[in-house]
């Protein structure tokens, strides 16, 4: 039989708790018995806060009861807040974070504070240190709301908060309809790392908000980058000014060194000399901290002369000066793709590299508040890549790698010119660590058969191209089989989208269209497809071919008869063809592709859709079922078209007329190769994938011979994805090895393989 509540004298219920007094049982018909039968549920939240839930009407009521304080303790409770007011303590933000901070207390310089502070019984001080850390660390009378991890939901409204727990919804609550920090008791962590930047690691938070009728995005991205104290944004404004008039004499080697170091010069200086006031309590902050060493004063914990904040003002300097401002913490995060900044005071979006479906675009906490500082990075970014943005030029499209980042960024820029509230930044970043064929057949975006096919065209210098919209993973998908090149042909990758191109090749060039002058002269797609071709390339790639000069340069490509690779911007094969013929085209240069791969984004997943290989009248009329095959007219030509593969309802991928690889493969040293097990049938029907028909003709071989390649070559794959060979560079050094000697390679392969089995 449980107990009831007792109503006592003000502040005398916690004192009889604290003596160790039990109230008596109420009977069971009182209302305000705990068992009453309204009462649906009632339980413990953390140590001393109980949540208790009872019908109301047609709906609940969800009630929370925290440990209660006397007179004398609000009075300690007081002391305490007033004396860490200026302590700035970061609170979370997130339900997960409030845990971890009322599980964790005070750190240990506090807890002496305190214990200075205040003289008090140990049950006294538990529920002091509890009211305390929800109001200075936590997130304040939305504190015990946030410990409950059975509310799934809440909603704002006008009358209050409504919450939503496992068991019931609605549930109202006493809370008001606004309450501080309302945008994160119910946020769910999703992740939390830290980014670099020079000696700084600046923490990052990825979380999920359940909370209804505030914002229309759940998932957010927070940078918490140190806190300012009022007067700093002064401070770091005249230190910039100051280090902008420093004169120099010679060239700056370290432009980093060099800033920071004058930062941390005249931000000390200023420091020392702000007022008479800054003087007196800089003085009563040593005398209190020398003081406190002997126990005889409580020891100061405000930041405004904490031996860090020196250094977060210099933070922001370098991150004004040598970063990017607000956008430089989320550049230099490997885990992000693009970033936009669309507007001044808007927040600033980005976009997660992972894959996540349930966040294709999150806010962060990061704005520009002043379109001078946003035209300031947008020049910067620009005049990186050697362009001037001004009157006459007032957008641009860049390419950098800054220092420290690791990764090629793709930048659209422009000045308040051409956007109507203001100036807008939209950043594409280009992952470092260059995906492979077995990490793409691992996370399911590409089967095995495509891979094989694929290295058949890339090392017969067939013309493939790969097309979709923007963000699909059309050059992630081309870069990862830049290794099936041959490692003795030379590849030469052409125009602005050429630096996003991975070669591993010692042979490889790349040239560049990348605005700038060369004796008053630009650098067109003409002169670079003319000093492409004294270069006497094997395969040429030309990467974002969306341009009219980019379109002539792909037309000349397939009439040098040299290999082809490529992507562009059209979601089918209907629209790739009604682009190319609108760019001037004639449609019959649209029968020398071999295949177009075309990559899709879903819900986050990005995968390859389909698989279309361009055919004449004589190789469409050859096909023996034409429900994957089709035909486009345009200006008098007719185009073929026939999909070889493409993605099913249940995630699988099929292929026309049953083409798929072995299921099984077996190394075979004595035979100098790869074969397949007698016991396991291949199932294999390659012969109506016309592409090989082509390659056949291309190196004047019989069909069978190609349908043999392009079997051992699956059977490769398979063997690549068990073994887990994952490295770029690793799997470009493998395929060097099978080209030149490939007996000598599969029998490496099988002691290796021999080896670990030991």
């Amino acid at each position: 039989m449980g107990t009831g509540h007792v109503q006592f004298p003000d502040g005398a219920e916690a004192d009889a708790i604290g003596r160790g007094m039990v109230p008596p049982p109420l009977p069971p018909d009182d209302p305000e018995a705990w068992y009453a039968a309204d009462v649906q549920a009632q339980y413990g939240v953390h140590p001393g806060v109980v949540v208790t839930i009872a019908r109301e009407g047609g709906g609940f009521r969800y009630e929370v009861r925290e440990p209660a304080l006397t007179d004398a303790d609000r009075a300690a409770l007081e002391t305490i807040t007033e004396y860490f007011a200026d302590a700035n303590l970061e609170r979370p933000y997130t339900r997960e974070g409030a845990i971890e901070t009322m599980e964790a207390g005070f750190d240990p310089k506090h807890e002496r504070v305190i214990d200075r502070l205040i003289d008090c019984t140990p049950a006294t001080r538990r529920r002091l240190t509890y009211h305390a850390l929800a109001s200075l660390a936590c997130l304040g009378e939305l504190t015990p709301y946030a410990l409950d991890d059975r509310i799934q939901v809440a909603d704002a409204g006008e009358d209050g908060i409504v919450v939503h727990t496992d068991d019931y919804a609605p549930a109202v609550t006493s809370l008001p309809a606004d309450p501080a920090f309302l945008d994160r008791f119910t946020s769910e962590r999703l992740d939390r790392y830290t980014v670099a930047f020079h000696e700084f690691e600046i923490p990052v938070v990825r979380y999920r908000q359940h909370l209804l009728g505030e914002d229309p995005f759940s998932t957010k991205y927070a940078v918490r980058e140190p806190d300012l104290l009022p007067g700093d944004e002064e401070l770091i404004a005249e230190c910039k000014e100051r280090i902008w008039e420093t004169t120099v004499d010679g060239v700056i080697d370290d432009e980093t060194t060099f800033v920071r170091e004058r930062a941390e010069a005249l931000l000390a200086r200023r420091l020392r000399r702000r007022n008479t006031r800054a003087w007196l309590d800089a003085l009563t902050y040593r005398v209190r901290a020398a003081l406190a060493e002997y126990d005889l004063a409580v020891p100061p914990v405000s930041r405004r002369y904490a031996d860090d904040r020196l250094s977060d003002l210099v933070y922001y300097v370098l991150r004004d000066y040598v970063g990017y401002g607000q956008l430089t913490i989320p550049i230099r995060d490997p885990h992000l793709e693009d970033i936009e900044a669309n507007r001044v005071g808007e927040r600033i979006k980005v976009i997660p590299r992972e894959i996540d479906s349930t966040a294709e675009r999150m806010p962060t906490n990061l704005t520009f508040d002043d379109e001078q500082r946003f035209v300031n990075v947008v020049t910067q970014l620009a005049a990186s890549d050697g362009t001037e943005l001004n009157a006459s030029t007032p957008s641009a499209k860049v390419n950098l790698s800054p220092p420290g980042v690791g990764e090629t960024i793709r930048c659209a820029v422009a000045l308040p010119t051409i956007s109507e509230d203001g100036p807008h930044i939209s950043i594409r970043k280009q992952s470092a660590d260059v995906l492979t064929p077995v990490d793409l057949v691992r996370t399911d975006s590409i089967p095995t058969e495509l891979v094989a096919l694929l290295w058949l065209c890339y090392e017969h210098h067939g013309i493939v191209l790969f097309s979709g919209p923007t963000g699909v993973g059309k050059t992630t998908l081309m870069n990862a089989h830049m290794p099936f090149i041959p490692f003795e042909d030379r590849p030469i990758s052409i125009d602005e989208g050429s630096r996003e191109v991975r070669l591993p090749h010692e042979t490889g060039v790349s040239l560049t269209t990348r605005e700038h002058e060369s004796d008053h002269k630009q650098v067109t797609m003409a002169d670079l497809m003319t000093e492409c071709n004294y270069l006497n390339p094997d395969v040429e790639v030309i990467a974002e071919i969306n341009t009219g000069e980019s379109f002539d340069t792909f037309a000349e490509s397939i009439n040098t008869g040299h290999g082809l690779i490529g992507t562009t911007h059209a979601s089918d094969i209907e629209t790739l063809v009604n682009r190319i013929v609108e760019q001037g085209l004639p449609p019959y240069l649209l029968r020398e592709i071999d295949l177009v791969v075309f990559p899709r984004r879903v819900d986050g997943e990005r995968y390859v859709g389909e698989v279309v290989e361009l055919l004449g009248e004589q190789e469409h009329r050859q096909l023996a079922d034409d429900r994957h095959a089709g035909v486009i007219e345009k200006r008098g030509t007719a185009v073929y078209w026939h999909r070889i593969a493409w993605r099913t309802e249940d995630g699988g991928f099929a292929f026309a007329d049953d083409v798929r690889g072995s299921n099984e493969y077996v190394v075979d040293a004595a035979t100098g190769g790869t074969g397949v097990d007698d016991t396991a049938s291949s199932g294999t029907d390659v012969g109506s994938v016309h592409t090989l028909t082509r390659i056949a003709d291309m190196t004047d071989r019989p069909l069978d011979a190609v349908e043999a390649e392009f079997e051992r070559k699956h059977r490769y794959v398979q063997h690549m994805v068990r073994e887990g060979i994952d490295d770029f560079d690793a799997l470009f050094d493998l395929l060097a090895d099978l080209q030149t000697n490939e007996a000598a390679t599969v029998e490496r392969l099988n002691r290796q393989a021999g080896e670990k089995e030991d």
